[in-house]
């Protein structure tokens, strides 16, 4: 399978780049797959990471840009063209935004596959904070836009509320609920011995100065430092692009507190540093856009989260089930006195360490490109059926009619040999056996078994098959057994919030009995 990834990439420090790069990792893996990044282009010349083939063939604000891509489109001649989307990929001017979002339905028209992975939606971003002063302006734009994003073949979107907004409202029946997932395919333990060792470190992560603001967090953060003396702030990242010069002048203004400490942009080799040496991650947002990088950034490492209560992040939390402590938005004394309780709590602190570390194990990244990849191959395989069935439907008069049926979709039923799933041929296919080895060899069982499904997921424990023993966990193979059956993940699944609920035959008698 041939694909085409649209979306900003590093070295870029665009919106969605580190979402883009992780996507194109797990891609990149497949050898199945045959991968072409078209990125935006980068304002000074700097090398290309080499694993990559990138085109850098589109530029932030530039009017050109969608004659660019379909250029660019047309001449790799991939099976589906991704779109990685906010509706501020393409620019910050209004217009060259608007055009830019075009391409995806461009490129259907152009006889091309097209999905968009869709990261916010216009009618839940909160304009004022975005520093938009023709609100109903952008509001029929956005509209507008969204209706031609929901003709390209597929769209996936990543919060339960906007599958619901775009159905009930705009119609669309192509949209797909996604997770945003973490972006890795091996989450970390916590490293419970550097947090609170010797102080605590309060973590605030974002491209601050819109709807990501610090008054809020400094403040709250100060009452915090009254009540303990072992706290720092660490306020990690850059400016939004929005807000140039923001960072700097909040850092002037902390100028003398050895309290408060600014990182910058921090580079992804430093991530894992970061988050593990932290106690929490704070969100102090004003308002949402959609999923949040940051909150499953603090999954991948199993650190807790305390955030503004807004209903995206509501949402994401229930349907995630992530561990999130929510304060009042725009409220102070009430994120200083959720920061108070849940450092006088250490209990508290482990067991929701504990559950999002779960829940990044259920989403990692090769689970999340999976999906997306049995989905491609499943619309594409539905539009090969639709031309065979229209064929089918012509009179029998017409000459040559299956010479005509095979030229027209030559491309479309050769899908199975350019598939990025592994098929497996049932003709001389080995018989995989049940869990107490009842296979005969020809598909039947000489007795009773329990049954492992893909995720070998089985029973307790088992003498035949020791690698199924309790406590091991495998994610899309990106988990390692022993990684999850050492003392210190017993120690930490102690702590969790999800109690073990006994099967039916554990009733505290032994297993053959």
């Amino acid at each position: 399978m041939k694909i085409c990834l649209v979306t900003t990439f590093p070295p870029s420090q665009g919106g969605l780049n580190e979402y883009g790069l992780h996507i194109a990792r797990e891609l990149q893996r497949n050898p199945f797959l045959s991968l072409t990044i078209l990125a935006d282009e980068l304002p000074s010349p700097q090398p290309e990471l080499p694993e990559f083939s990138v085109q850098r063939c589109w530029s932030f604000d530039d009017p050109a840009t969608p004659v660019r891509l379909l250029a660019a489109v047309r001449k790799c001649k991939p099976d589906v063209v991704w779109f990685n989307l906010l509706f501020s990929t393409f620019g910050r001017n209004p217009l060259v935004a608007f055009s830019g979002l075009m391409t995806p339905v461009l490129a259907r028209v152009g006889g091309n596959f097209t999905h968009v992975t869709l990261h916010h939606l216009m009618d839940t971003v909160e304009l004022r904070d975005a520093g938009v002063r023709f609100k109903r302006m952008y509001r029929m734009a956005g509209a507008v836009a969204t209706r031609m994003l929901l003709m390209a073949n597929s769209v996936s979107v990543l919060m339960p509320g906007y599958r619901r907004i775009l159905y009930e409202k705009y119609g669309g029946g192509n949209v797909h609920l996604r997770t945003h997932g973490v972006l890795t395919s091996r989450p970390e333990l916590p490293e419970f011995a550097r947090r609170g060792n010797p102080v605590h470190r309060i973590l605030a992560f974002g491209k601050w100065g819109t709807y990501k603001r610090l008054e809020l967090m400094i403040e709250a953060f100060r009452r915090v430092a009254e009540r303990h003396s072992g706290v720092r702030l660490v306020i990690a990242g850059g400016d939004h692009p929005q807000a140039t010069g923001y960072v700097d002048s909040v850092k002037k203004k902390c100028n003398g507190d050895p309290r408060i400490e600014f990182t910058g942009y921090v580079q992804e080799e430093q991530l894992a540093d970061l988050f593990q040496s932290s106690s929490v991650a704070v969100m102090p947002y004003s308002s949402s856009t959609g999923s949040s990088g940051v909150a499953h950034l603090a999954c991948q490492y199993g650190v807790p989260i305390v955030c503004a209560d807004l209903p995206d992040f509501r949402q994401m939390a229930q349907g995630e089930e992530l561990a999130i402590e929510f304060y009042r938005a725009g409220d102070g004394d009430d994120l200083a006195d959720c920061l108070i309780r849940f450092l006088e709590n250490p209990e508290k602190q482990h067991a929701m360490a504990a559950q999002n570390f779960a829940a990044a194990l259920r989403m990692t990244m090769p689970n999340i490109v999976q999906k997306y990849l049995l989905h491609f191959e499943v619309q594409q395989r539905r539009e090969a059926l639709r031309y065979v069935a229209r064929f089918r439907r012509l009179p029998r008069w017409i000459p040559s009619k299956s010479l005509l049926l095979r030229a027209v979709t030559r491309d479309s039923l050769g899908w199975a040999r350019r598939s990025a799933v592994a098929h497996t041929r049932w003709k001389g296919a080995s018989i995989v056996p049940s869990l107490h080895r009842n296979g005969n060899g020809r598909g039947e069982l000489r007795g009773p078994g329990d049954a492992i499904d893909g995720d070998r997921v089985g029973p307790r424990s088992s003498r035949s098959t020791p690698d199924l023993s309790w406590g091991r966990v495998s994610t899309a193979g990106s988990t390692d057994e022993n990684d999850c059956n050492n003392g210190a993940n017993r120690r930490l699944l102690d702590h969790g919030s999800a109690p073990y609920i006994a099967r039916e035959d554990e009733s505290g008698q032994p297993e053959d009995k």
